[in-house]
């Protein structure tokens, strides 16, 4: 089973993750790109971090809004959305060689994540600016949603993605950060369900279903509280368990 975090969302002397600590754990970073944070130094010194611990590096690409962190909806045009994903993904690619590693699959951010994997139109943007590059590279997301369908029709290799503390609706799509209890912070339950989802491919939803969530990768938000003790707990239950901890991509 793949660790991954959100990695590098600082802005020049304003930091958010704990980089080096988080890289010491998980075994995939994603890293901002710098449309809804970071900026080349900190691309280049999480890469560096990354190629040195032999942490896998995804280009976390999203819209161009840092004042909101990524987590507004833009209405793209398809071929700007494209242009805009190339963009990003190009330049963290030729960072990241700079340091030794490369880019090996891309996980869009927030409101994109969210859009490509509901709306066709996005989808294909994010599918179009991605096999335009690099048609080797993989694409994280959900499972079942339209950017994987998409990406598996293309023949594009699809790394389904579970969230370890963020709540699920029963449709198995993630609860709005608006909605009270949309990110869970007990690491108990974060834990426990990482296990489960290993073990079981199935997650408990906010109303208490249980929904069947088969993934490659465990995400846990670099930004939530504690991530590193989190994310330190996590990898150590798993591996408790039997599991495996490795990188998918090479």
């Amino acid at each position: 089973m793949d660790l991954n975090a959100d990695l590098g969302e600082g802005f020049g002397q304003w930091r958010l993750t704990e980089d080096d600590a988080l890289l010491d754990v998980v075994t995939s970073a994603n890293v901002a790109c710098g449309f809804h944070a970071g900026d080349p130094l900190t691309m280049r010194r999480v890469c560096a971090s990354a190629a040195a611990r032999g942490v896998a590096v995804g280009a976390q690409v999203s819209y161009r809004d840092l004042a909101g962190f990524g987590r507004r909806y833009i209405a793209y045009e398809r071929a700007e959305l494209t242009a805009d994903v190339l963009y990003q993904l190009a330049a963290l690619d030729g960072i990241a060689r700079a340091a030794g590693t490369r880019v090996a699959y891309v996980k869009p951010h927030g409101a994109l994540y969210h859009a490509a994997a509901a709306e066709p139109a996005q989808a294909n943007a994010v599918l179009d600016a991605v096999r335009d590059y690099d048609p080797t590279l993989a694409l994280l997301t959900l499972p079942g949603s339209r950017l994987a369908k998409a990406a598996a029709e293309a023949g594009t290799r699809v790394v389904a993605e579970a969230f370890l503390d963020r709540a699920y609706t029963r449709e198995g799509g993630l609860v709005p950060r608006t909605q009270e209890g949309a990110v869970i912070h007990d690491a108990r339950v974060v834990t426990a369900r990482a296990v489960r989802l290993a073990r079981e491919g199935v997650v408990e939803a906010a109303d208490g279903t249980v929904v069947e969530v088969h993934a490659e990768s465990m995400c846990v938000h670099g930004d939530t509280p504690a991530a590193v003790d989190l994310a330190r707990q996590v990898r150590e239950a798993l591996v408790d368990a039997g599991v495996e901890v490795a990188p998918f991509a090479a």
